[in-house]
């Protein structure tokens, strides 16, 4: 089963959505604006993407950071905290694919590809 992370009422995750329903793909959506993200996943993550990328770094909330905190995004335990604490830095959506395959972002040629 495919889980699909992200938060609902952003743009990139209602075409992933509309995407995923035209094609009648079955999938499980976290909102990890309402029920958060824990840290065992956030590291698991960052097996396979590099911090940088996994943060939204054009997000609004990123942008509202001190620069300190922005600096710490190098730190992979700070990165954690940080994305624990303000989930909409965590760039969307994530695809969890199963059998320890992720995809990050929205690419409609790319995600074609994978299914």
């Amino acid at each position: 089963m495919i889980t699909l992370y992200g938060i609902k009422n952003c743009d990139t995750m209602q075409k992933a959505f509309k995407w995923l329903d035209a094609k009648k793909i079955n999938y499980e959506f976290h909102n990890y604006k309402e029920l958060g993200i824990n840290k065992a996943t956030l590291e698991l993550w960052l097996k396979h993407f590099p911090t940088d990328k996994l943060v939204n770094t054009k997000s609004t909330t990123y942008r509202a950071l001190t620069d300190a905190e922005k600096a710490s995004i190098t730190n992979k335990s700070k990165a954690i905290a940080l994305m624990m604490k303000n989930t909409s830095l965590i760039k969307r959506p994530v695809w969890d694919l199963g059998d320890d395959k992720f995809f990050l972002g929205w690419d409609e040629k790319e995600v074609s590809k994978l299914f």
